[in-house]
């Protein structure tokens, strides 16, 4: 008899790959729930995966985290992996310091987009 393995599902990937993104970057929980305009409480549990994250707060980290969104739901941890060497590495911030390194990982994460749009011409 064969036995079927279970793959995780896709909420379980993008709670592995958030707290794994956020570890990277030196964020504590209450650093992006503040990002995000909610609790600790509430981000924990999408981390945890007895929540399922909104698709407006998925949009957010991405830019939070200089990424697409297919990286928050990737089951490939070569993708994630990608993105773990690039973190932005931090101590002492605040959610203004969150809003500013978003801002400025969408303008470079952008920048390298249309440079590899240009090169594939």
């Amino acid at each position: 008899m064969q036995r079927q393995i279970r793959r995780g599902t896709t909420m379980d990937y993008i709670a592995r790959n958030i707290k794994s993104l956020r570890e990277a970057n030196s964020f504590t929980q209450q650093h992006v729930a503040d990002f995000l305009g909610i609790t600790r409480s509430a981000y924990g549990n999408y981390e945890l995966n007895s929540r399922e994250i909104p698709f407006k707060y998925l949009e957010r980290l991405a830019n939070l985290f200089g990424c697409d969104l297919d990286v928050l739901i990737s089951e490939d941890e070569a993708v994630l992996k990608d993105m773990l060497v690039c973190a932005f590495r931090t101590d002492d911030i605040d959610t203004q310091d969150l809003q500013t390194i978003s801002e400025f990982k969408k303008v470079v994460f952008n920048y390298l987009k249309i440079s590899r749009l240009i090169s594939n011409e």
